[in-house]
C-alpha cells in the first residue's frame, strides 16, 4: 500500500505501556514524510521531464523520418531527372545525327544533280557547238555557192548582153 506525505503525517501508532516516545516517533514521521514529500515531487518532475523529453524525441524522431523520407523522394527525383536528361540527350544526339547524316545526304544528292547538270551542259554546248559549226559551214558552202551562182549570172549576164548589143 502507497504511502503518501500526507498519509504518513496524519498516521498513528498505537501505543502500548513501554511503547516508543512520541515525540521522537513524530519527529522521524514527519522528517520521513518531508523527504516522501520532496522525493514525490521530484519523482513527479522527473516524470514530467520525460514525458516531455519523450515528446520531443518523438517529434524529432517524426521530423527525421520527414527528413529521410524527403532525401530519398530528392535522391529518386534526382537519379529519375539525370536518367531522364540522359534519355533526352541520347534523342537530342540522335536527331542531330540524323539530321546531320539527312543533310550530307541531301547535299550528296544535290551534289549529284548539280554534277549531271553540269554534264548535261557540256553535251548541249558541245552538240550546240557541233551545229553551229555544221549550220556555219552549210551557210559558208551556201554563200560560196551563190557567189559563184553570181559569178555564173555575171558571166551569163555578160554574154546575154553581148548578145543584144
Amino acid at each position: 500500500m502507497k504511502k503518501t506525505k500526507v498519509d504518513l503525517l496524519h498516521y498513528t501508532f498505537s501505543t502500548s505501556l513501554f511503547g516508543y516516545k512520541k515525540s521522537e516517533v513524530d519527529a522521524l514521521i514527519q522528517e520521513i514524510s518531508e523527504q516522501l514529500g520532496k522525493f514525490t515531487e521530484e519523482n513527479m518532475l522527473l516524470k514530467s521531464k520525460v514525458e516531455e523529453l519523450q515528446n520531443r524525441l518523438a517529434t524529432y524522431r517524426k521530423r527525421e523520418k520527414v527528413l529521410q523520407n524527403t532525401l530519398v523522394t530528392t535522391q529518386k527525383m534526382v537519379e529519375e531527372l539525370k536518367v531522364n536528361a540522359k534519355k533526352k540527350a541520347k534523342t537530342i544526339l540522335e536527331e542531330a545525327k540524323q539530321k546531320a547524316e539527312d543533310i550530307v545526304k541531301d547535299a550528296h544528292h544535290r551534289l549529284s544533280q548539280v554534277y549531271s547538270d553540269i554534264l548535261e551542259l557540256k553535251r548541249q554546248r558541245q552538240r550546240f557547238q557541233i551545229e553551229l559549226k555544221s549550220l556555219l559551214e552549210s551557210h559558208l558552202t551556201l554563200l560560196e555557192e551563190e557567189k559563184n551562182w553570181t559569178e555564173e549570172m555575171d558571166q551569163i549576164d555578160k554574154k546575154v548582153k553581148f548578145m543584144f548589143k
